[in-house]
């Protein structure tokens, strides 16, 4: 998963681009990267790290431009290294730059005709770098020294056929403007605004809207599915429908877990949606336990908040905070490797004791996907006293691998895959364990945008939207993505920085 964002200014948008991704900085801590553009010359910025720490005062100074784009990742496809981190840039046609979020599901077929077909070199194993030499290919093809909407358009509607899998996309091109697209799909979110200045209309496009709410810019709506939205530098505005079939079937996760509860994504309030969550789930357990003994609803800080709150609400039941976060640990759910989430957990979080002593205690989460994190909370719960320690979920169990974007590679890494509820209970160490119904989540989500008929469900039921996923293709993905190759991998990554550090002394 990752953020994207990109404006088309009246004045230097360093500084805004820079504001927008430190919000969207749920979206990736791994890297981050900033280009703008300025009297035809790309200023680019990006390196592993948080946005903080990417880019420093020297940085931003040279960042000229009244146009640019940027991205923070999260890596899926492609390896940690700092070679990866996007924006990535082509200079033939024109000078191109793009950033992506999303996973596409033939990269492998892509790059072999990139190489034999477009006569283009790949130089990582990003897929985001095969979309963009797909594009500047296609937009090679136009033939036109300068390019206007109706060939950039034309350009996209040609990845569309050519790409598969799940992709929002937005890219600059040296001079001209800004271009956005979604997949025809929409599964991976993206929107755009504007903001009215005294020099004119500046436009913003990013993965939530709370990074146009951040930078003062109006949400106009949601890029819809498969089409593509074309913003010159002087402001004019173009969109088109380039997909020959489109339907938005959006990734119910990120309603789950992903995006921040104060986005508005696909014109569903993600804090509403997680409330009903909460609901729904506060009904199954007066379904299943009507007298039960729920002393207490404590929330795993931060994402299921708003969920634990209203599940206290209806049950009856207090409502309070057991757990204090260090702020300053990423999100374990994307830390690679199994034993660097279950030593981040106890540095994460701390247990307030009083909250706990003699109490039947009832944690919820937003989710279950390895239960590293669950089981290691539940132990801090009995450590600090918990009479009972009762487990809620508000997503159904996770039992399959995500090819869209989400690092769920093996399916033998999911606690829920080809487990029952009771075994999955026995071993994070739950008295109880209770997981949202699927039926329950989709109608949760869907409730604030009933013209949303279908969402992307794959981890939870292993329906893939795309149609393109067999067990070919889960196979080659866990060989490539498993924890035993990214340990691999970090410690190669480990070895070459020491390396470097070496010669740099």
């Amino acid at each position: 998963m990752c953020g994207i964002v990109g404006i088309v200014g009246k004045s230097n948008v360093n500084q805004t681009l820079f504001d927008a991704l430190t919000v969207l900085q749920h979206r990736g801590q791994d890297a981050a990267g900033i280009v703008t553009c300025q009297d035809d010359r790309f200023f680019l910025r990006k390196d592993n790290g948080l946005v903080r720490d990417v880019f420093r005062t020297r940085h931003m100074r040279q960042l000229q431009g009244n146009v640019g784009i940027g991205h923070v990742r999260y890596p899926t496809a492609g390896s940690s290294s700092s070679a990866e981190a996007q924006p990535f840039y082509v200079n033939s046609p024109y000078g191109i730059t793009l950033a992506h979020n999303g996973n596409l599901t033939n990269t492998i077929e892509l790059s072999d005709g990139v190489l034999k077909s477009d006569l283009r070199h790949i130089n990582t194993t990003s897929d985001s770098e095969v979309l963009l030499n797909v594009l500047a290919h296609e937009l090679q093809n136009q033939g036109k020294l300068i390019p206007t909407h109706v060939e950039i358009f034309a350009a996209v509607k040609e990845v569309h056929k050519r790409a598969r899998g799940a992709y929002a996309v937005v890219a600059m091109i040296t001079g001209y403007g800004v271009l956005a697209f979604r997949d025809p799909n929409g599964i991976r979110p993206a929107c755009f605004g504007k903001r009215e200045t005294e020099f004119g209309t500046e436009y913003m496009v990013a993965s939530e809207s709370v990074a146009l709410d951040a930078a003062g810019f109006e949400l106009v709506r949601d890029i819809e599915p498969g089409e593509a939205i074309y913003i010159e530098n002087d402001g004019s505005f173009h969109n088109e429908l380039c997909a020959e079939s489109a339907t938005l079937t959006p990734c119910i996760f990120e309603h789950v877990y992903f995006a921040r509860p104060d986005s508005m994504i696909d014109d569903i309030s993600v804090y509403k949606a997680r409330l009903r969550m909460g609901s729904t789930l506060a009904k199954k357990v007066l379904k299943l336990r009507p007298d039960h003994d729920i002393d207490v609803v404590i929330p795993i800080p931060d994402t299921s908040r708003t969920s634990a709150m209203e599940m206290a609400n209806e049950l009856g039941v207090k409502y309070r905070e057991g757990f204090i976060k260090n702020r300053y640990i990423g999100r374990t759910f994307i830390m690679p490797g199994q034993s660097q989430r279950k030593k981040s957990v106890r540095q994460k979080l701390n247990p307030i004791g009083p909250e706990f002593q003699g109490k039947n205690v009832l944690l919820v989460d937003d989710s279950i996907v390895r239960g590293t994190t669950c089981n290691e909370i539940i132990q801090m719960a009995r450590d600090a006293g918990a009479r009972n320690v009762y487990f809620a979920s508000a997503a159904p169990p996770v039992r399959y691998p995500n090819v869209y974007g989400i690092d769920m590679p093996a399916a033998n890494e999911l606690i829920a895959h080809d487990r029952s509820v009771d075994e999955i209970a026995e071993i994070i160490g739950a008295d109880w364990l209770l997981y949202q119904d699927l039926d329950d989540l989709v109608d949760a989500v869907s409730a604030g945008n009933p013209e949303i008929t279908k969402f992307d469900c794959s981890v939870f039921d292993g329906n893939y939207v795309t149609g393109d996923i067999d067990d070919a293709y889960l196979e080659r993905l866990e060989r490539s993505r498993n924890d035993a190759s990214k340990s691999q991998e970090a410690s190669i990554l480990e070895g070459e920085e020491q390396l470097s550090l070496h010669n740099a002394g």
